[in-house]
């Protein structure tokens, strides 16, 4: 599991780092024809892995419920992200992984029911369930992107 999360960690780093030439405002435009911008799909690439991994293993995510929330599934962006807001993305991004390592080798996700992607993939634990994150995370990286290229 832990090169599962490197894999997910690197390219966290590598979006931040080209990230870092955006202003705020430029993370925080919605293009035409798109619904969310680059800070919403930052969050909810948190958001996924928290609910992919916590909440159907039903646990409490380690996010708080209003984070998880404003970037779960079928969300948008509501309002303009703060720097403060961006802030604690970025810190997020990288103490997700930390905590989901923690858990895992803490044995925490024992009641992990199995369920089927809207992408057709079959999760019949929380192994499954982490290889499936890096296929999710690149999904949103490549919108992350395509948007980079609009703002």
């Amino acid at each position: 599991m832990a090169k599962q999360i490197e894999i997910m960690r690197q390219p966290r780093i590598k979006i931040l780092s080209i990230l870092e030439t955006f202003s705020l405002d430029q993370l925080n435009i919605i293009p035409a024809g798109f619904n969310n911008n680059i800070l919403w799909n930052l969050g909810h690439m948190i958001a996924a892995q928290q609910g992919v991994c916590y909440k159907r293993a039903g646990l409490d995510t380690w996010v708080s419920d209003s984070f998880f929330q404003a970037y779960k599934p079928d969300t948008k962006p509501e309002g303009y992200i703060s720097e403060e807001q961006f802030d604690e993305i970025k810190e997020l991004l990288m103490t997700s992984l930390d905590q989901l390592e923690t858990d895992l080798h803490a044995g925490i996700f024992t009641n992990y029911p199995a369920w089927t992607t809207r992408y057709g993939a079959e999760i019949r634990d929380i192994n499954d369930a982490i290889a499936f994150l890096p296929f999710h995370e690149g999904l949103h990286v490549g919108y992350i992107m395509g948007l980079r290229k609009l703002v």
